[in-house]
């Protein structure tokens, strides 16, 4: 397995629309694998392909403490959204340093393929249906900061570019 770059918002690439995946390959598989890699060592809960300017429908999401409960998500779908909503603080591998509150339906259900093809259901609520519509905004060329202001997100894009600078 390999770490993975991550691209760093505002990069134009983030707001890909990424493909569906037609066939789950050996090179999907290790693709997941490398993104789950890159994803604990960041360290995160949560990784689209997106993020690794891999244009495919491809999640990873660990939420857990002890990160051994990886769910890895093939094309992703949400098929209902609660109407009650919940405002969290959220942050992103791609914003690095940044966090703000975001509002989300506080339950969702998604439909899924696993790595073996298989069709999957997940009804999800709390940090999980969060990080499952955060990752699969992702997917649609979506980072989180545009849930925010226009001043807010032109305040991320300044400090995000001064910090550019002084790592460079």
């Amino acid at each position: 397995m390999a770490l993975l770059p991550i691209l760093r918002f505002p990069d134009p690439r983030l707001r890909t629309r990424a493909a569906p995946i037609p066939e789950i390959d050996n090179g999907i598989r290790r693709l997941a694998g490398d993104m789950a890699e890159t994803m604990y060592e960041a360290p995160g809960i949560g990784l689209a392909a997106t993020q690794v300017d891999v244009h495919k429908r491809l999640i990873v999401i660990d939420i857990s403490e002890t990160h051994d409960e990886l769910l890895t998500l093939i094309n992703p779908e949400i098929l209902e959204c609660s109407a009650e909503a919940q405002v969290g603080e959220e942050g992103c591998l791609s914003v690095p340093g940044i966090y703000d509150k975001v509002e989300r339906a506080e339950r969702v259900s998604v439909r899924y393929l696993d790595l073996d093809g298989k069709v999957c259901l997940v009804q999800a609520e709390g940090l999980l249906a969060v990080c499952l519509q955060h990752e699969i905004d992702h997917l649609d060329g979506k980072v989180f900061v545009e849930h925010l202001s226009q001043l807010k997100q032109l305040r991320i894009k300044a400090k995000l570019a001064k910090q550019a600078k002084i790592t460079a």
